[in-house]
């Protein structure tokens, strides 16, 4: 029985060894075919450059004019005429709509009648004061002879007095009357509306037209809107990342989709003091010039503001940027060995398809497609 129980466990160990020597045979060639593998991955690389490099921020808006105002009448009436319509140039001054003034005509006539009779009423009761003076002088004269009495002095200069407030009274009426006449022709002068405003004598241009001759109108309501587009306002909101790099005086470029090809520079001309809570963004107005008067109020703009510049800076595509063990770096190449090792890096601006690195100082080809592997 030993000897049974000593040639099965020599058999045992025989089999454990030869399995031990296939196994590592095994995971030799896995290890040989691994080492294979990895030589022969295939990537891409790109070269390390020396470029200028632009921190820029992009931000979305709407064009607004530089000023605004709705024509409107200060009376009711009905429009008559209107003289300007949609896209019209219009000049400090000029007549652009016309009411119904019969009535104000009228009343203007009225006012000139009424004025006209406080004046014969003035030139009466100057003529009566002026025979009244007479009586009163006349009298004096006589009662320093005694030839009149007291009581008859008196009543003479009664007559005078009485007279003499008459006058006052027939001027105040003509005063009265020529108030009245006035107000009637500043009445009469509101049926006819003119574009009026106090910045310049520039022309500007009809926005919107809001009613058709005939209307019946009310005080106050809307007959034209008139924009001043020589100069406009890009209106634009910052999140609190952009917020501080914002400043009033900054030179921007704006583009729209109207024209793809040109751009509009302006400058940034207020910054809010304060961010909405509900967006956590602060509104940003930048004026921009429209000689050509090409941009118009209303468009959609994206506005560039250029934050840094690096002259001469080290860059890298952004493709060639991966992390291992929490390092941002890349795998620069090794172009005599054919290998690739790994290089943290510092990042300073990244723009578009480009990082600028800092620190370390690099040179050569760095891998963009493949480094995962």
């Amino acid at each position: 029985m030993n000897k049974k129980y000593t040639s099965v466990l020599i058999i045992l160990i025989l089999v454990g060894f030869l399995g031990w020597q296939i196994y590592q045979r095994i995971y030799a060639n896995q290890k040989r075919s691994i080492r294979q593998q990895e030589v022969s991955v295939a990537v891409e690389v790109t070269e390390v450059k020396k470029t200028t490099i632009r921190d820029v921020g992009v931000f979305t808006g709407t064009l607004l004019p530089k000023s605004q105002f709705i024509a409107a009448p200060k009376i009711a009436g009905q429009l008559e005429k209107i003289l300007i319509n949609i896209g019209d140039r219009v000049k400090h001054g000029q007549l652009i709509a016309l009411l119904d003034d019969d009535e104000y005509v009228q009343q203007v006539e009225q006012a000139r009648a009424e004025l006209e009779v406080a004046a014969a009423n003035v030139e009466e009761t100057r003529s009566a004061l002026h025979l009244a003076r007479l009586e009163f002088d006349r009298a004096k004269a006589l009662r320093a002879k005694d030839v009149v009495s007291v009581s008859e002095l008196d009543v003479a200069e009664s007559r005078y007095k009485s007279q003499e407030a008459k006058q006052k009274v027939a001027l105040a009426q003509v005063a009265q009357k020529e108030a009245l006449l006035k107000a009637a022709k500043v009445r009469f002068s509101y049926t006819r509306i003119e574009a009026s405003w106090q910045d310049g004598d520039e022309s500007r241009v009809v926005g919107e037209r809001f009613v058709d001759e005939g209307a019946m109108l009310k005080a106050n309501d809307p007959i034209v809107s008139i924009l001043d587009i020589r100069f406009l306002t890009a209106v634009f909101h910052v999140i609190e990342r952009d917020y501080a790099r914002v400043t009033k005086g900054q030179v921007a470029v704006v583009t729209t989709d109207a024209f793809p090809n040109k751009t509009f520079t302006g400058t940034i001309a207020r910054v809010a003091p304060l961010l909405k809570e509900a967006a956590r963004q602060a509104r940003v107005e930048m004026d921009i010039p429209n000689p050509g008067l090409l941009l118009k109020p209303g468009m959609f703009v994206r506005v560039q503001i250029e934050f840094a510049k690096r002259e001469d800076a080290t860059v890298v595509p952004v493709t060639s940027l991966t992390k291992r063990n929490h390092q941002q770096g890349v795998f620069l190449v090794n172009t005599q060995t054919k290998k690739t090792h790994f290089v943290p890096v510092t990042l300073g601006i990244v723009s578009g398809e480009w990082a600028e690195v800092v620190m370390p100082s690099l040179s050569g080809f760095v891998v963009t497609v493949g480094q995962q592997l």
